[in-house]
């Protein structure tokens, strides 16, 4: 198959210190063994703690292996993944690599790093705040969203403006009617002091629970102390 932008494939991992030349013809047949190689190598990148494991012997290896790197790439790159055109391991597979090598390409260059040029064991010394900048890049895009949707939400409402501005004319000329605003007045306080009369019976009721509940305590405290009595009279009787 094509490989659209293999170049800028192979370029990128250059740049990112990949240890190994990749050319054109490591993917004119489907290359597991070298996809798995290289997705390891760029999860090891992001995060060099993740526990991975690299076995791709079986297929039922290689399936939970793809599984397990796009999972990882989702949630701590926010990376969709392919996993069918990464199992192909061909020409299909180096797009859905391109995903991630942009976006560590990227996070290399807006901090200034190079590594290209820099020898295998101190390119591995190379170190960039990727999660930060992945952070940001998500919430660029999310402000982006959000800019482009408030804004199609205010074109809306400017687009009513001269409907809306016409109503508020109108109410703002309109004589305000004393006796209409102060019966809507009376009615709102008769509301309130109703509330306010409800919310007084239910303490009074309270209160009056409360009353009954320690007279019955009380009556139960007398009713044990006398068969508290009456216990000790058998005990001594006997």
């Amino acid at each position: 198959p094509a490989l659209p932008h293999f170049s800028d494939f192979t370029e990128m991992m250059r740049a990112l210190g990949y240890p190994r030349l990749i050319s054109m013809e490591n993917f004119h047949t489907p290359n597991f063994m070298l996809v798995s190689e290289v997705l390891l190598w760029l999860v090891k990148r992001y995060e060099p703690q993740s526990d991975i494991p690299g076995d791709v012997e079986t297929e039922q290896d290689r399936v939970f292996f793809i599984k397990a790197v796009a999972q990882f790439m989702a949630t701590k790159a926010h990376i969709k993944l392919n996993t069918k055109k990464l199992y192909q391991a061909d020409g299909h597979a180096v797009k859905e690599l391109l995903k991630v090598t942009s976006v560590l390409y990227g996070a290399m260059n807006t901090q200034g790093g190079e590594c290209a040029h820099l020898p295998e064991e101190d390119s591995t010394k190379f170190k960039f705040d990727l999660g930060s900048k992945i952070a940001d890049l998500k919430a660029a895009r999310q402000l982006a969203s959000e800019i482009t949707s408030k804004g199609a939400v205010l074109y809306d409402l400017l687009g009513k403006e001269v409907e809306l501005r016409e109503a508020r004319t109108e109410s703002l000329g309109r004589p305000l009617e004393i006796n209409e605003a102060e019966k809507v007045m009376k009615i709102a306080i008769n509301s309130v002091l109703e509330e306010v009369q409800k919310t007084k019976d239910m303490l009074n009721n309270v209160a009056l629970d409360e009353a009954n509940l320690e007279t019955k305590i009380e009556k139960r405290k007398l009713e044990l102390e006398r068969s508290q009595k009456r216990l000790q009279t058998l005990q001594s009787v006997r």
